[in-house]
């Protein structure tokens, strides 16, 4: 009551305003709280302004007010920062009143805080002021929050706070509103141009595809568990009394360590980098020797019996179990490790002396993830400790038992089982090509697999699923449904590649989720694959689930007729196609 009214100065000094009309009667809106205000804005804009002076008579006419702001285009509301009980009235009954009668609309809502504050709270938590003198900035921005709306602080209704500063913030939603009305109109009479007019056919999203889930590694696990059945273990640990025995595989222990290379021979001390790597060997462990191993023609031996390792230190051989535990998880459970030595050991010397020659062995960083599943690598199609030799199409492919069998359930039977390739060297491989069976075997060794075409990913499937890996399959599955996918549709019609024969494939070896996808890519690329030869070699089966499922549809293509039809028999031009 203090200050004039803030819409009003508005009016009055913004250079946009003219023509302001404040004759008109309350009646007019039905209520006398309500002061109407008429003006131009822009130049031909009307606008109109329901002016509520004070809160208290608000809800007197409860359906008079919830039907103006209802309508509104934006609300400005006002307070003032030196009547902090009218702020608290407003806050807790009249704002939650506003919030119903907007009823989620997206209105713009002006919070005006006018005044300069006269008694200024402190805000030191020990002082005694009256802090309630006045409303805080804080306070006007958290409800400014609560309503979603623009803050402002007007000290003094002069020139700049009316013109520039509030003035500038209420043009800016004015012409926000004029353009929001701009488009709703030209969307409605858009929607009437339409109405006098045949519409052409709406063409349906295509189904979606299935989607074909992948299968976590268990590389780590597969190598943990060769551990702890001790199936084709090739080396046996001892103390230096030959009381009990630790079994492992040199595959293995040499992929994480040169140290176990230079044990097993497989590099000589001339070879080693690191003079300290060749005395640590020889001052941990002592293999002994026996009579020299016959070789097969291959240069295999042809019988390996394991090889017996006396570990000099007894401290570190009682640790040794946990160790190779470690290094067969995959050498990154590091803090697992200590915690089994030093609950073991119960003794802080000896438990870093041991953490200490376990570094040393490694010379790796310990906390590093899936140590060898590069380093087995190394390995790969070479005969180096090779125990095995594949024969196919003529050529031989050496490979490691060890691996064979912690990867492939099929392999682990074939070579533990009562099978002539349990005790023999030289196992021949049919029904593959060589290098589908190497891609395979470097998926054992590695974990990991890239086909260069989907041919050869659709062989490496088959060969995946004559031995059972299924992760092997599926990501040959999926590299096959990438691929085809990233086809671009001209070049799907041109090519050679018959889908319908990757079909066949599919179903025959038991991969049912790249069946049914395949069957579903048919049935949405119909009009390519229809005019295909291959197309005739589907089943009857096959063919009505395509046609069931067939992009686009033949009621589509109806309509599509149809209105072509129309809008040549009209010849006016059709303004989709």
């Amino acid at each position: 009551n203090q200050q004039p009214s803030l819409i009003w100065s508005y009016l009055g000094r913004s250079a946009l305003i003219s023509q302001i009309d404040s004759s008109l009667s309350a009646s007019h809106v039905g209520n006398p709280v309500f002061s109407e205000y008429q003006a131009c804005v822009f130049g031909n804009v009307r606008l109109v302004v329901h002016d509520c002076p004070v809160w208290d008579i608000f809800d007197s006419d409860w359906y008079t007010s919830c039907r103006l702001i209802g309508g509104a285009d934006i609300i400005v509301i006002k307070y003032s920062v030196n009547d902090k009980a009218s702020f608290q009235e407003l806050k807790d009954s009249y704002v939650p009143m506003v919030k119903k009668a907007l009823n989620h609309c997206s209105v713009p809502v002006i919070i005006s805080a006018i005044g300069a504050r006269k008694n200024v709270p402190c805000t030191c938590p020990l002082c005694t002021s009256d802090r309630r003198s006045c409303v805080t900035t804080s306070e006007g921005v958290q409800l400014a929050k609560e309503l979603g709306a623009t803050y402002l602080e007007l000290h003094t209704l002069n020139d700049f706070y009316i013109q520039k500063y509030f003035g500038g913030v209420l043009e800016y939603f004015m012409i926000q509103s004029l353009n929001q009305k701009s488009s709703e109109k030209m969307k409605k009479r858009k929607k009437t141009q339409k109405c006098h007019r045949v519409q052409p056919p709406q063409l349906e999203q295509p189904e979606k595809m299935p989607i074909l889930k992948g299968e976590a590694s268990h590389y780590n696990a597969d190598l943990h568990n060769l551990l702890c059945c001790c199936q084709c273990a090739d080396v046996a640990f001892y103390p230096e009394d030959l009381s009990t025995a630790v079994e492992a595989h040199k595959i293995i222990l040499c992929s994480v360590s040169h140290l176990f290379m230079l044990l097993f021979g497989v590099k000589s001390p001339s070879d080693a980098h690191d003079a300290s790597t060749v005395q640590l060997a020889q001052s941990l462990f002592t293999v002994e020797t026996g009579d020299p191993l016959p070789l097969s023609p291959q240069g295999v031996p042809s019988c390996v019996p394991p090889v017996r390792v006396v570990v000099k230190d007894s401290v570190f051989c009682a640790c040794l179990p946990d160790i190779l535990h470690f290094i067969y998880s995959g050498a990154f459970q590091w803090e697992r490790l200590e915690e089994d030595i030093k609950k073991k050991l119960k003794d802080p010397e000896k438990t870093e002396h041991v953490l200490e020659k376990v570094k040393c062995i490694l010379k790796t960083p310990v906390k590093i993830k899936r140590l060898y599943n590069t380093s087995l690598r190394l390995f790969f199609n070479t005969p180096v400790l090779a125990d095995v030799i594949f024969k196919i199409q003529g050529a031989t492919v050496p490979a490691h038992r060890a691996v064979l069998v912690a990867r492939c359930e099929v392999m682990a039977a074939m070579f533990n089982g009562n099978y002539l390739e349990a005790n023999s060297i030289l196992v021949p491989v049919y029904g593959v090509s060589k290098d589908t069976f190497l891609s395979f075997l470097e998926y054992l060794y590695t974990d990991s697999c890239c086909p260069a075409s989907i041919l050869q990913a659709m062989s490496l499937l088959i060969c995946a699923e004559m031995y059972q890996v299924m992760r092997l399959q599926h990501i040959c599955e999926l590299y096959i449904i990438t691929q085809l996918q990233s086809m671009p549709s001209r070049e799907l019609a041109s090519t050679s590649l018959s889908i319908v024969s990757l079909l066949k494939k599919a179903k025959f070896h038991n991969s049912d989720c790249l069946s049914t996808w395949l069957l579903h890519f048919i049935a949405t690329n119909y009009l390519i694959f229809s005019q295909k030869p291959e197309f005739q070699e589907l089943s009857v089966e096959e063919r009505n689930f395509v046609e069931m499922h067939r992009w686009p549809s033949n009621l589509y293509l109806k309509q599509l007729a149809d209105y072509r039809n129309y809008i040549h028999s009209q010849k006016c031009h059709c303004a989709v196609m």
